[in-house]
């Protein structure tokens, strides 16, 4: 059987370790500890009963509890399944608008891309002297492809 135990979000790989200790040194018959990177707040642990998994998350810091009822392997199929990321659309030339950081709302021209890093070096457009900003590629969005008139 496979529970669900609610934990503090950030927090799952920390407690995954700290009950795989935990089940090894009570010698607790559970069989696996996963979490999914994607699922913030849970991990997902399969033991061959429900009161293996109460004493398994007593006294555990962080732990907020567990759903009575298990899941199957389908559900947890569901949640790993990657999702596909749609192909950068952004080009070396064209002009984006930043989303976050000290340059929020600020225009500036793409000068490189690094799609290993999933990093976007950027120029500003409206300052005195242009300066190349590394940021990752999801603080920026598409204002005007390059060639493009408004």
């Amino acid at each position: 059987m496979i529970y669900t135990i609610r934990v503090t979000s950030g927090q799952e790989k920390i407690i995954a370790e700290i009950l795989m200790k935990k089940s090894r040194a009570e010698k607790l018959s559970v069989y696996s500890i996963a979490y999914i990177e994607t699922v913030k707040g849970y991990l997902f642990v399969e033991a061959l009963e429900e009161n293996t998994v109460v004493k398994l998350i007593q006294k555990v810091k962080h732990v907020k509890g567990f759903l009575k009822k298990a899941i199957t392997i389908q559900e947890i199929e569901g949640l790993i399944k990657a999702v596909k990321q749609p192909a950068l659309t952004i080009e070396v030339g064209d002009t984006v608008e930043m989303g976050a950081g000290p340059f929020k709302g600020e225009r500036a021209k793409v000068t490189k891309i690094d799609e290993a890093k999933d990093e976007v070096t950027v120029e500003l457009i409206e300052v005195a002297v242009p300066i190349p900003v590394t940021v990752k590629s999801k603080m920026v969005k598409l204002f005007q492809k390059a060639g493009t008139l408004d």
